[in-house]
């Protein structure tokens, strides 16, 4: 008796995103993984990314490996011999892998010319969308440049792009897929992410104050992250001025990377903060959130109804939302948990 010969396995495939930068834009690239994986169960599914940010990427179910690139700290001391070395190195994990599809989901030169120089064809933007900081070079330097509407969400440019990259529909709303591991907790905690890089898209802090005192006065702890000197001196003023009428009740985070910081704030019932990589880390865990937008750019980067966000909102403002509207923002949110 013979044996029929087993059909050959189809190849994987194999998919390079990039995405360098920064925590809140890697945040908004992350349903890609998932939805490639949808359209192509078993596919292998690397990220290049800065440095600061690889280890919230490697939290990602589905990625397969992360490529650490550090054009930042690079374009700084380009000369020296330590850098070169660094880039060989960088290069070489670079053209390790033969990959189906390069896709550049940040539109920068530097982005699409690391693109370019992974082993497969690229894909990126063909032009900027409202609020994307594109480099026109960058649709010269992909193999296909790929155009989409001006008017999008940036969660949805880039499953947008990885779709008609690699031609399947996406459906749903996004999933992040990114792991924590939530540590029970002796408090109702509520999270205040009142730091951004940005000063134009701070909230007075009076209102996180008035805020805080409100919240402390219906039961709830506040913790107050920080992330340098800056953010520090912010975190221990509101912190006081809670504690002054609410003892105990108000706490500081101590610096941590960013694995225990999507840890902590994991484990926490919900997060008010202005627009930051922070926030959008918040999204991802599915956390009760009310996002303060000094801007009215909330449809660009905030939740929204359409994601299935349901226990999300972002509340805009000019200069800065009212403490009643960003407060009766979080009553909303925590009477639908």
């Amino acid at each position: 008796m013979s044996l029929a010969t087993p059909a050959p396995k189809p190849a994987e495939l194999r998919v390079l995103i990039v995405k360098l930068s920064s925590l809140g834009d890697v945040v908004h690239a992350m349903p890609v993984v998932h939805d490639i994986l949808r359209a192509y169960p078993g596919a292998l599914i690397d990220w290049v990314v800065e440095p600061a940010f690889a280890r919230v990427v490697r939290r990602v179910e589905g990625v397969n490996a992360v490529i650490e690139c550090s054009l930042r700290r690079w374009s700084k001391k380009w000369w020296s011999s330590e850098v070169r070395a660094e880039w060989r190195a960088f290069r070489l994990a670079l053209g390790a892998v033969k990959y189906d599809a390069v896709i550049d989901l940040q539109g920068l030169t530097k982005s699409a010319v690391v693109a370019r120089l992974a082993h497969g064809v690229s894909y990126g933007m063909a032009h900027a969308t409202d609020g994307s900081s594109f480099e026109a070079p960058a649709r010269w330097l992909v193999d296909h440049p790929i155009s989409m509407a001006a008017h999008v969400h940036a969660v949805d440019r880039s499953r947008q792009l990885a779709a008609a990259a690699l031609k399947f529909q996406f459906q749903g709303s996004p999933h992040y897929g990114l792991k924590a591991t939530v540590q029970s907790a002796p408090h109702r905690t509520l999270v205040f992410v009142h730091g951004t890089s940005r000063a134009d898209k701070l909230w007075p802090q009076a209102d996180w104050n008035a805020l805080g005192l409100r919240l402390a006065a219906e039961g709830w702890h506040i913790a107050l992250p920080r992330t340098g000197d800056v953010e520090r001196e912010r975190a221990y003023a509101i912190a006081s001025a809670i504690n002054k009428v609410a003892e105990g009740q108000a706490v500081v985070w101590p610096a941590m990377n960013l694995d225990d910081l999507t840890d902590r704030l994991a484990s926490c019932q919900g997060v008010i903060g202005v627009d930051s990589g922070l926030s959008h880390i918040a999204v991802a865990l599915k956390l009760p959130n009310v996002q303060i937008y000094n801007f009215p750019t909330a449809w660009r980067t905030g939740p929204q109804p359409a994601h299935g966000h349901l226990h999300q909102v972002s509340v805009e403002g000019s200069p800065a939302p009212s403490l009643d509207v960003v407060a009766a923002a979080w009553h909303q949110v925590a009477q639908a948990i």
